[in-house]
C-alpha cells in the first residue's frame, strides 16, 4: 500500500493522517484475508529536505529488489482516481527502482477511476452532502 506522504512534523503535532492510512490498509487487508507478511504500508511523493512519514515507498521497493523479492503489487488507496503521482511516480519511476534493484515483476493496481460503481458511489456522497448544504442555503434565503 502506498499513500501520499506528509511531513513528519504534522504527525508530531497530532494530525490523524498517519493513523487513517494504517486503518485503511488494515481494513483492506482484513477484507482480502492477507497475512502480515503479504503487505506493507509505505509513503510516496516526498519533496524538500524535511523528514516525511516512513517508510518511503521508493526505499522499500529498492530494498525488496536487493533482498531478492521478485514480484510486487502496488495499490494507492488514498487516490480515488489515477493522477501524475500514481501513473508517473508509482507506475513508472517506482517500478524502475524495483526492477533495477533485481525485482522481476511490478504490477500497479489502478485506482477506481471511472468504474461505474465508483461514479455511482461518488454521486451518492456528493448528493448527500450537497443536499445538506443546499437545504441550509435555502433556509437562509427564505429568512
Amino acid at each position: 500500500f502506498s499513500f501520499h506522504g506528509l511531513p513528519q512534523k504534522y504527525l508530531d503535532q497530532g494530525d490523524p493522517y498517519f493513523c487513517e492510512c494504517h486503518k485503511t490498509a488494515r481494513l483492506v487487508v482484513e477484507k482480502l484475508g492477507l497475512k502480515e507478511d503479504q503487505w506493507i504500508l509505505a509513503f510516496q511523493s516526498l519533496f524538500g529536505r524535511e523528514e516525511w512519514l516512513k517508510p518511503y515507498a521508493k526505499n522499500t521497493l529498492i530494498n525488496w529488489g536487493n533482498e531478492g523479492i521478485k514480484n510486487v503489487q502496488v495499490v494507492c488507496p488514498g487516490f480515488s482516481a489515477d493522477c501524475l503521482e500514481t501513473l508517473e511516480e508509482i507506475q513508472v519511476e517506482n517500478r524502475d527502482y524495483f526492477l533495477n534493484a533485481g525485482g522481476e515483476k511490478f504490477e500497479y493496481i489502478p485506482a477506481l477511476n471511472d468504474e461505474p460503481e465508483h461514479i455511482a458511489m461518488m454521486g451518492q456522497i456528493i448528493k448527500q452532502h450537497a443536499a445538506d448544504w443546499l437545504d441550509i442555503e435555502q433556509k437562509e434565503i427564505k429568512k
